[in-house]
């Protein structure tokens, strides 16, 4: 992708630098994949952590939505969104009212509102067709609860429709929701480095029937209920690793520690 300043509409990568929007397209289901990136306000990565923890993580973006002040999270990765959601809590209004001004496409919300800027911006990009997702500014931070309402919206699109992944420098959050019945399953492909943890927490429910390929310590149509740690760093043995399930929903949390160990001051991974 082009930062250098050149004026492209697209990038080498596919980011639209752009403000053009796809129009909204309804249902997905059948369509060609569509690549969104969101930046929320939380804590965002440098580019070069991002590009170090997540080789790719940028290739084939088509939408990139701002969630208010992720509009400068965005601007410090060298991106430019196409589309700007929020309240302007954290982003200024005169810089709303700035960037409206350049034209910049923007879904203002007020502030008395039942939905984050991140649930938000999740929503406009699924309007216009997004079927892969990755949010950026969604873990770490000062606000516990703004994180763990983040990982609540994996479960945002209906089933089949879209995935969303949340992403920081050593972390991948990722939902796997098995189908209605019991009587199929869903996988999910662990791609990564060997050596890299890889954690499956059951949400909301027992998981039933879930089988592993490429990890340490392998399930084989076993059920994992909420509360005990058992499917807590998992270890992944081979660059394409993958998770099976029957029943329930896995939160499947993938965690790079080759990039961990080459920081200073990483303690202890247990």
């Amino acid at each position: 992708m082009r930062t250098d300043g050149r004026e492209s509409g697209v990038g080498a990568r596919g980011f639209d630098l752009g403000y053009g929007l796809p129009g909204d397209r309804g249902s997905h289901r059948g369509r060609t994949a569509v690549r969104a990136l969101i930046v929320a306000d939380g804590d965002v990565p440098s580019r070069s952590a991002l590009d170090a923890g997540w080789p790719g993580w940028a290739d084939d973006v088509e939408l990139i939505v701002a969630a208010d002040g992720g509009w400068d999270k965005a601007a410090a990765l060298g991106l430019r969104p196409a589309l700007l959601v929020g309240d302007a809590d954290s982003l200024p209004e005169d810089r709303f009212a700035a960037l409206a001004a350049q034209g910049v496409p923007i879904e203002r919300s007020p502030a008395a509102k039942d939905e984050s800027d991140a649930e938000l911006a999740l929503l406009a990009a699924l309007r216009r067709g997004a079927t892969h997702v990755t949010i950026l500014g969604a873990l770490g931070g000062g606000r516990f609860d703004h994180a763990l309402a983040n990982v609540g919206l994996l479960a945002l699109p209906e089933p089949g429709t879209a995935h969303v992944e949340l992403l920081d420098e050593t972390t991948r959050v990722r939902l796997l929701r098995a189908p209605a019945g019991g009587s199929a399953t869903a996988q999910l492909e662990l791609r990564g480095t060997a050596g890299d943890l890889v954690s499956l927490l059951p949400l909301g429910e027992r998981a039933e029937g879930v089988t592993t390929a490429g990890l340490l310590y392998p399930l084989l149509n076993e059920t994992l209920r909420p509360g005990p740690a058992r499917g807590l760093s998992n270890v992944r043995l081979v660059e394409r690793a993958s998770v099976s399930l029957r029943r329930g929903q896995l939160l499947v949390v993938e965690t790079r520690t080759n990039v961990l160990t080459e920081q200073p001051g990483t303690g202890d991974l247990n």
